[in-house]
């Protein structure tokens, strides 16, 4: 496996043009996030990355995360690498300042990621699930839960965790079984403040225990006493590993466990368990807000994971690609075809790789481009701006979908541009190509996003969202008609589906209408990259972002509205079959 080298100069370009980072600047609450600042952590995260993470990726493939007489033990070099990754500050780039983070744009938290997960996928959902948990108690939690937990999990010192998914109810959430009971005030200390007594088994639980962190605190849907059926009866509670005594000190564990942890296809280095709480009947847990509002809150902490869970698309892709590029330039068979010498060449010289290739590069950088056009979007929302907040919340869907197909694509190039060689474990394009594939089922499925694209996100202002966003995309690019029309048939598609078409049709359509719409936005923000290098920024980017970008217009654009087809051919013939008949 090739050694990590970050993308600075295109990361730039994206957090420069895509997420407008000198706009944010311009704000109080950003004003920190001057050029110079944003260029050093973008370069040093990117050293950091290449440095630290990116050694173990092998490393953690290969030994897996074990469970020892019920403790986690992970991969060689990975204690070492986390504790300088906490020393020096990555964790809190973007957490809120009050708790010790340094404030800055999510967009730069976004980079942060990117690069370590890169460098790391596996390793980097430590970090990641740590950042949701900080976002979720940041906006749901009490100011006395806030001051107990920020800090540490702000400066990485402690890590959180996401526990929704339980044996007998995955998507469907609202089908959990894990019970909270009220702790009377005679039985904690002779007071009650909001502490339940939690009981339950969930599964898939990322990093759900580990020995990288002093401290583990767990976010845990369940259920109170009396609460209404389905999603509507669902709280949220935090439950750390160890209690937390009032002077922030550590005291005795908690009533929670790990029982085993998942055989995986890829991800091997990250610790997917199955926890247990309360065996012995005493798991405490605080409330996070009130009593069948958990939904909500955790939905702060998912909203975060898709975006993220969408940059690991441009991840494993970066990865991918570098691993594919470096093997076409040393690996020499067959000579070109016509050229009338009959030496060997490297393959990057045949049309077929160098199309292949050209690909994976140009697919990359769109998805970046639309990763940090949508942190920009966030930023904003945080700043104020309701009309960014909501094109965010059209474009999450979007991300992470496409984002992560388009990882799965990217390294099943990787693997076919190393021939034979891709099939073995020796190069490290295998690896690649299993760890991508988790990405588009976690987080929310992406039929599942694509449902929430033509359900919900459709509907938003009674349309004004979407039809805002494509508006603005066909004012833009008129000059460039395939893409105006691309915009055209999104907006005319999406009208159908909110004002005309069944909900079985629009279900049935929904994952290539979202390709369709994630390819038209990447475009687009594609063509505001090569506009900006055209007038001279990144200039190390002169000669290559022209070529990516009408490699994505003229190749990916026109494979996108071929797809309204089926966007709009309805739910009829899916069902023409019966079940005996589709599954005999």
């Amino acid at each position: 496996m090739i050694p990590y080298t970050a993308p600075t100069q295109d990361q730039l370009l994206a957090i420069r043009i895509n997420a407008g980072i000198e706009e944010l600047a311009q704000s109080e609450r950003f004003a920190a996030a001057e050029p110079d600042l944003v260029e050093a952590i973008v370069e040093g995260i990117g050293q950091f990355a290449a440095g630290e993470f990116a050694p173990l990726n092998r490393v953690g493939d290969e030994q897996g995360a074990v469970l020892e007489n019920g403790v986690v033990r992970l991969p060689d070099g990975f204690e070492e690498a986390y504790g300088h990754y906490v020393e020096q500050g990555w964790n809190a780039i973007a957490s809120p300042a009050d708790f010790g983070g340094q404030g800055l744009p999510f967009t730069l938290g976004c980079n942060v990621i990117e690069n370590l997960g890169a460098a790391n996928m596996a390793f980097t959902l430590l970090p990641m699930l740590s950042i949701g948990a900080i976002e979720a108690l940041d906006h749901h939690g009490s100011d006395a839960q806030k001051a107990m937990y920020l800090p540490d999990l702000v400066s990485g010192r402690w890590s959180g965790t996401m526990n929704l998914t339980e044996p007998q109810a995955g998507s469907d959430v609202g089908a959990l079984r894990t019970t909270a009971h009220p702790v009377t005030a005679d039985e904690f200390n002779g007071e009650h403040t909001g502490k339940y007594r939690i009981k339950g088994q969930k599964i898939y639980i990322t990093w759900g225990d580990h020995t990288l962190a002093d401290n583990i605190v767990h976010l845990v849907l369940a259920r109170t006493p009396e609460a209404p059926e389905g999603s509507r009866g669902i709280s949220l509670f935090v439950v750390p590993k160890y209690h937390v005594n009032a002077d922030g000190s550590l005291g005795s564990a908690n009533d929670v466990r790990p029982v085993s942890l998942e055989h995986k296809l890829g991800i091997n280095a990250s610790p997917t368990c199955v926890m247990s709480y309360g065996d012995n009947d005493e798991c405490i847990g605080e409330i996070v807000g009130s009593e069948n509002r958990g939904l909500a809150a955790m939905f702060t902490m998912m909203n975060n994971a898709r975006i993220n869970v969408g940059s690991q698309g441009v991840q494993i892709a970066e990865r991918a690609t570098q691993q594919a590029q470096s093997y076409a330039k040393e690996r020499i068979q067959s000579a070109r075809a016509g050229s009338g010498d009959a030496n060997p060449v490297a393959i990057l010289e045949h049309p077929d790789v160098r199309r292949m290739i050209l690909r994976m590069k140009a697919l990359t950088e769109a998805t970046r481009a639309l990763l940090y056009y949508t942190s920009g979007q966030v930023d904003r929302g945080t700043l104020g701006d309701a009309a960014a907040k909501a094109r965010a919340d059209v474009l999450v869907p979007m991300l992470k979908a496409w984002g992560t197909d388009i990882g799965i694509e990217v390294a099943s190039l990787g693997v076919q541009v190393h021939g034979g060689m891709g099939f073995v474990e020796e190069t490290g394009a295998a690896q690649h190509y299993r760890d991508a594939r988790i990405a588009p089922i976690y987080e929310g499925t992406n039929g599942i996003q694509a449902a929430d694209l033509v359900t919900r996100k459709l509907g938003l202002e009674n349309g004004e969202v979407f039809a805002a966003l494509m508006a603005d995309i066909a004012r833009d690019c008129a000059d460039h008609p395939a893409l105006f029309a691309l915009a055209g048939e999104c907006a005319a598609v999406g009208t159908w589906m909110r004002d005309e078409a069944s909900l079985d049709d629009r279900l049935a359509g929904s994952v290539p209408f979202t390709t369709m719409c994630a390819v038209t936005v990447a475009a687009w923000q594609m063509v505001r990259q090569n506009r900006a290098v055209s007038a001279g920024d990144a200039p190390a980017l002169a000669a290559i972002k022209p070529v990516t970008t009408r490699y994505i217009l003229d190749h990916v654009v026109p494979e996108a509205s071929g797809l309204k087809a089926a966007a709009i051919a309805g739910a009829g013939l899916l069902y023409e079959l019966s079940a005996d008949q589709l599954v005999g």
